[in-house]
């Protein structure tokens, strides 16, 4: 049976991070669900090429709902990280134990949410300085996996990202 997947998205998302995990996701059975700071509004994407609506406001639902979290890169994660609402979201995900999956910026997001401490992970190349400071152990690697996190740095890794994503939440 698929997992619930909370997508968390704002303005400037990476259309190719977000929707080629988000097509691999469904094609082998989850369930997801886009949650942003306004339900309803309409999103666009940073290359132009793409647009989506937030189904759910963060404030209308809860971690305990979903199975796993994901946070697309691009703009998005820099724009999600000022929504205390949306820090607060995905610190629930943090300190209940479940999958993350973050490719490119999505880490800015887990560092807001002070989840990043003592865990390997990778990302974007300008990203990666600021999960070092924060205080993750940072390789420069298409996939890290560490426990219940997957992480990758650029659309050119979303083929490794989406196979070890979808071997975590099996």
């Amino acid at each position: 049976m698929g997992k619930k997947i909370a997508i968390v998205l704002g303005n400037l998302f990476n259309e190719d991070e977000y929707m080629k995990p988000k097509q691999a996701f469904e094609k082998d059975g989850h369930e997801l669900h886009i949650i942003g700071s306004k339900a309803g509004q309409e999103l666009k994407g940073e290359n132009g090429t793409g647009t989506e609506k937030i189904y759910h406001a963060v404030t209308d639902v809860s971690a305990s709902d979903f199975d796993a979290l994901f946070i697309p890169g691009g703009v998005s994660p820099d724009k999600l990280r000022a929504d205390d609402n949306i820090v607060a979201f995905t610190k629930a995900f943090i300190a209940d134990n479940k999958p993350i999956l973050a490719i490119c910026h999505g880490p800015q997001l887990l560092i807001t949410a002070e989840g990043v401490k003592g865990r390997t992970m990778t990302s974007w190349k300008t990203v990666q300085v600021d999960l070092k400071n924060a205080g993750a152990n940072v390789k420069n690697e298409e996939v890290v996996v560490d426990g219940n996190y997957v992480t990758s740095r650029m659309p050119d890794d979303i083929p490794a990202f989406i196979e070890k994503s979808l071997e975590l939440l099996k």
